[in-house]
């Protein structure tokens, strides 16, 4: 029990997810059918992707892209680089598998080069951009894949809907990016060679990035088959190096669980949904805007979909939400973990530096968001 309550005194994240969970369960009580409702197909590709990118790190396999970067000459070319890497990389691989990518190089590379001051603001713009990089994809984010689904729309037509929030957001990340180095936007970048670590060669740097193309198949493909992906990616970490278990981020996994188990207890209370019946329609943008802060973008919009008349609303306030707070998206949670692992006891200042950094972007993409949402999906 010690244990447990000194996890919860130092895993903020964890801690509120897990009374979240608590107040669901009190709402409504644990069942099958409450089991059946959260997303365990998001959970087991998860906990694929933890595995997959901690045998990364072991194994160095991003050192020959670390060599590719390192031939930037500038600190803004870099950050440009790296920013809108995560921006593009979201739309296909999901904006949580891009964060996980991204920010540890980040982090990486600019301490290496001596430049740790600016790793809190670029991979607070990271965030943002995976936010609104992968809102041009149906499978760029799970709110979105879920959506589309529920929608009947073609992708083409999807597209077009998303690219006007999409084309916006990447020119102000370049706006920010300029306001970050405006003192000097050539000012030099070097790497100090012998803080990288080395390239390893072995057969597990060939076997981790195979493990990665299997887990992006599952995500691209949404095949029915991701239990038999998941058992042979465990499998085969296991008869690899077993001792990389003990080394997965199993609270961002937990938070991940108590966030769904909050949100299908919501969903599932009558009372609840008939409130929500009599309250979203025609008020869609707010209201997935708001909840999300609550329960993240995800379960807001399974829960709110069913009441929706507005879908273009629900769609671009789902994909706004995550601005807000850490809450608002788990791929924030996700870029939370990151830093706090690497920086133990800096939680407070990543939240102050991303909440800023977040709420200047938001300020300036809500109204037309807003404005678009007037846009019928399906004429």
């Amino acid at each position: 029990m010690k244990r447990v309550l000194s996890l919860l005194k130092k895993e903020a994240m964890l801690t509120l997810s897990v009374l979240a969970a608590i107040a669901g369960l009190i709402i409504t009580p644990p069942s099958a059918a409450l089991l059946r409702q959260i997303d365990w197909r998001t959970l087991g590709t998860l906990l694929m992707m933890l595995c997959v990118l901690e045998g990364f790190k072991q194994e160095n396999v991003l050192r020959p892209l670390i060599n590719w970067v390192g031939k930037l000459k500038t600190m803004f070319g870099l950050s440009l680089f790296l920013v809108f890497g995560v921006f593009f990389s979201s739309m296909f691989v999901t904006n949580d598998v891009s964060l996980l990518i991204f920010v540890p190089l980040t982090i990486l590379l600019f301490r290496s080069a001596g430049q740790e001051r600016y790793i809190l603001p670029v991979i607070s713009m990271e965030n943002i951009a995976a936010i609104r990089g992968s809102l041009l994809m149906p499978f760029g984010s799970p709110q979105n894949l879920f959506l589309y689904g529920q929608s009947g729309v073609s992708i083409g037509r999807f597209m077009l809907h998303m690219l006007p929030l999409c084309l916006m957001s990447g020119l102000l990340l370049i706006g920010f990016l300029v306001v970050l180095y405006r003192k000097n936007l050539k000012a030099p970048v070097a790497f100090d060679e012998s803080s990288l670590p080395p390239s390893s060669k072995g057969f597990l740097r060939r076997m981790y990035p195979g493990l990665f193309l299997l887990v992006l198949l599952v995500i691209v493909t949404r095949t029915r088959y991701w239990p038999a992906a998941l058992a042979f990616v465990l499998l085969a970490v296991a008869a690899a190096d077993r001792k990389l278990f003990l080394k997965v981020d199993y609270a961002l996994l937990g938070t991940f669980l108590c966030f769904f188990v909050f949100s299908s207890s919501i969903a599932s209370n009558a009372a609840i949904a008939g409130f929500l019946k009599q309250s979203v329609a025609g008020r869609e943008y707010w209201w997935v805007i708001g909840l999300s802060q609550v329960i993240s973008n995800v379960p807001a919009s399974i829960v709110l979909y069913p009441f929706t008349e507005n879908f273009a609303g629900l769609i671009y306030g789902a994909d706004t939400a995550g601005l807000c707070s850490l809450i608002g998206s788990l791929a924030s949670v996700i870029n939370y973990r990151i830093y706090v692992r690497e920086y133990p006891g800096q939680g407070r200042r990543f939240i102050k530096t991303f909440t800023l950094i977040s709420w200047a972007f938001f300020l300036l993409v809500v109204i037309p968001g807003l404005l678009l949402s007037r846009w019928d999906f399906f004429a």
